[in-house]
């Protein structure tokens, strides 16, 4: 039976309902949540094994990237001969440890749908339009102040086989790496207001309200760019009780 967009809701309903009455807060999503179907395929099944090696397991890790990071890399709207479709967007904010001290050097690469709402890989069949200008990966290095930014194009939102008529708000994906490859979170940021938010079983597994609402950029007027960008702050808050959702911890 395929489950359509109310059978998932009153899953989400559930779910929510559920949390509210341990009076607990959790700031990371059970790995097995329900309404979100693959995750239950997806999430390891038994105990996880202990790396003997630590020094043997970055040498078989794959390599942050073939070239040293550029100030290009950040900038997703000038990597192709002409310019993307699209809204364009400044992203932009800090990465902080649990006491709010900068975390500098830090790797940080993204990637996204483009404005059409598709992704430039060989997978994705949504029958939307490709952009010849527009590849939607970028990365760079937090500075002093653990600062990174990005100019973008704002992605559009997505289908996806969840249930039926299932759709993904825009979101950004976010990769950070410490000082080694063994040290990398995975997270989503995502667009104030985005009327998708409710149904969208992959966010609301964050059932804390709190600890959702902290994977919502907010939008910074000062830091649009004049007849060129709009601006968005998002802080990551890499560990502590205000840390930032991550994939890993699924």
């Amino acid at each position: 039976m395929t489950l359509t967009q109310h059978d998932i809701s009153r899953e989400i309903a559930r779910q929510a309902t559920a949390h509210a009455a341990t009076g607990e807060a959790a700031h990371h999503p059970a790995r097995g949540y329900a309404p979100y179907r693959s995750s239950r395929l997806r999430h390891p099944a038994q105990p996880l094994v202990t790396v003997q090696d630590p020094e043997g397991a970055e040498l078989s890790g794959p390599a942050f990237g073939l070239t040293d990071v550029t100030e290009l890399d950040a900038d997703l709207t000038r990597q192709h001969t002409g310019e993307p479709l699209g809204e364009r967007i400044t992203v932009t904010g800090r990465v902080l440890d649990r006491g709010g001290r900068p975390v500098r050097g830090q790797l940080v690469e993204i990637w996204q749908a483009n404005a059409s709402g598709r992704y430039a890989h060989r997978r994705d069949r949504h029958r939307a339009p490709l952009d010849p200008h527009f590849t939607g990966v970028g990365r760079c290095l937090t500075d002093a102040q653990g600062e990174y930014a990005f100019t973008t194009v704002k992605p559009g939102a997505y289908p996806w086989r969840n249930h039926h008529n299932a759709w993904r708000p825009a979101h950004i994906h976010f990769s950070l790496f410490g000082t080694a490859f063994t040290q990398r979170l995975v997270t989503q940021m995502y667009f104030p207001g985005d009327p998708l938010f409710p149904y969208d079983p992959i966010l609301q597994s964050v059932t804390d309200p709190a600890a959702r609402a902290r994977l919502v950029a907010t939008y910074d007027h000062d830091l649009s760019v004049p007849e060129w960008s709009l601006g968005y702050r998002w802080d990551i808050v890499l560990d502590g009780p205000t840390a930032t959702w991550t994939e890993e911890d699924r």
